[in-house]
């Protein structure tokens, strides 16, 4: 016995229609977090720019690119702080005559 036929879709695949029969959304998906999480790190320097990071997940793709610059000098800054660090000078030069 032939099994009953649905109703007939309006589009064919690849017009409009998804294979479930879902209509394709008409534009661009609106901007919405990746839901990526994130174990802090322990350093409150590098987890607030890291934090920045989600501000990303409101903006169109074109103003991610700010937000991941802002990140990277932030994160950069950091590090280069630690090696300014205060503590003892380090050892200059020794002189060919103090050995």
């Amino acid at each position: 016995m032939p099994e009953p036929s649905g109703p007939a879709d309006p589009a064919p695949l690849g017009v409009g229609r998804t294979p479930t029969g879902v209509p394709e959304p008409s534009g661009p998906a609106d901007p919405a977090p990746l839901g990526v999480g994130r174990t802090p790190t322990g350093v409150p320097e590098v987890d607030a720019r890291l934090d920045r990071l989600a501000d990303a997940d409101h903006l169109a793709t074109s103003g991610h690119l700010e937000v991941y610059e802002d990140v990277h000098r932030g994160l950069r800054d950091t590090l280069t702080a630690l090696d300014r660090r205060p503590g003892p000078p380090a050892p200059g030069p020794r002189s060919p005559s103090a050995t």
